[in-house]
């Protein structure tokens, strides 16, 4: 039995559906997205909220898969999605080069430029050592922060990198010397 599809989504005012084949578009005042539907899985809107329904017991497994897909995506064209990433060490720090580009010195030989996806922006602190990833496409908006992530991840020893905001590091001892 599914809890999680079983949870009626809220569908707030200036949200639409569209069912195509087996996806659904869902447009908002932030823009379009779209979101996967397995085949067996029907949507239907009551009462302003939005629910999602399965034919047979056969589509149990895809029912609270395809019903998360579907509030991410009517979440992201109300609200959107962010995540925050942490930047430690010095000299290591991140700046806006045009509109879609991040440059990054991470404490390499070479700045390291990244360039930004469609529907993808980047805030940066006046200090450079935080960024604020934001977007309507909740996939999108975290593979971009773990590829900037990925870009120096966090040192066990010293806990340089790039890192989430939320993210707690242990730290491990150094070696020890020999009496």
């Amino acid at each position: 039995m599914s809890r999680i599809g079983k949870k009626p989504i809220p569908l707030p005012t200036g949200v639409k559906y569209k069912v195509e084949g087996n996806t659904v578009l869902v447009e908002g005042p932030k823009g379009k997205v779209s979101a996967l539907i397995a085949t067996g899985i029907t949507l239907e809107t009551k009462d302003g909220f939005l629910n999602v329904l399965r034919e047979s017991d056969k589509n149990a497994a895809f029912h609270g898969l395809t019903r998360a897909l579907v509030f991410n995506a009517v979440h992201g064209v109300t609200t959107g999605w962010k995540k925050d990433l942490d930047i430690v060490g010095i000299g290591y720090r991140a700046e806006l080069k045009g509109k879609g580009m991040v440059v990054f010195t991470l404490g390499y030989s070479h700045p390291i430029e990244f360039p930004l996806p469609t529907g993808i922006e980047v805030a940066i602190d006046p200090k450079q050592t935080h960024l604020t990833i934001t977007g309507i496409d909740r996939q999108k908006v975290g593979q971009v922060a773990a590829d900037m992530r990925s870009l120096r991840k966090p040192d066990p020893y010293k806990n340089k990198g790039v890192r989430y905001s939320d993210e707690k590091l242990k730290k491990k001892a150094g070696k020890t010397g020999s009496k």
